[in-house]
């Protein structure tokens, strides 16, 4: 894993259970271990793709986007996975495609706390993409932090972030993107809904479970969409 190998596309899927799921529906023949996390080159439709497991959490998914564009020099990197949606302002098995991200979890008590919070907002150009998106797919942005949803930050995400939805690792992963300057793509469907007064998923864990399958089976379903789309645009330059 010393050389550079040169891959157009990496797919990065952050938990577990996502990652469970994407060998089940991809089958690949062999996944190779690395430090930060396994991997395997899969055929979608008629693009060769790396999907790498860079699991969950800031630190662990922003260490793997990393890694992956150090190693294989992608021109587009992906990331699929799930988020929790706030009630009123997301539905659940909605695909959120991700045009902003912010990290809800960054306290600055020595200085300016806003200053600290936006250094580490990124945008992502969805341009590429066009309007017409596959069926329940909006453009949205997206907070995360390293925790789930507590149903106390209702008000905090929805009104001071105006984010409908937020994860583990998104910001972690844009905000790479954006220091490496690569292009980058992130689409996380709605697994659990988290109202002002409590949050379906706590304590039900087997909940969240039986929904990825369903949410990760429709992102890898919709993969080629976006993977045409890229190759369009790449070619018509």
């Amino acid at each position: 894993m010393n050389s550079i190998i040169p891959m157009p596309i990496v797919v990065l899927i952050s938990a577990n259970s996502e990652w469970r799921v994407t060998l089940e529906f991809l089958h690949p023949s062999q996944v190779f271990t690395t430090p930060l996390g396994e991997w395997f080159v899969g055929i979608v439709e008629t693009h060769k793709v790396v999907f790498f497991h860079s699991g969950w959490g800031k630190t662990r998914s922003a260490a793997a986007a990393q890694f992956v564009i150090d190693h294989w020099q992608p021109e587009l990197v992906i990331n699929l996975g799930t988020c929790g949606g706030l009630e009123g302002y997301a539905t659940l098995k909605e695909t959120l495609l991700v045009t902003n991200t912010v990290m809800y979890d960054v306290f600055e008590r020595m200085g300016d706390s806003q200053q600290a919070i936006d250094q580490y907002r990124a945008e992502l150009d969805t341009n590429w993409i066009g309007e017409n998106l596959p069926e329940n797919t909006r453009r949205s942005m997206l907070a995360s932090a390293d925790q789930d949803i507590d149903f106390r930050n209702f008000k905090l995400l929805t009104q001071e972030f105006g984010v409908p939805a937020a994860d583990w690792e998104s910001a972690a992963i844009a905000w790479v993107f954006k220091t490496n300057g690569v292009k980058g793509l992130i689409l996380r469907g709605v697994s659990d809904i988290v109202s002002p007064t409590a949050s379906e998923s706590d304590n039900n864990h087997s909940l969240w479970q039986t929904r990825v399958e369903r949410i990760m089976g429709k992102l890898l379903q919709d993969l080629p969409f976006y993977l045409d789309r890229f190759v369009t645009v790449q070619i018509s330059r």
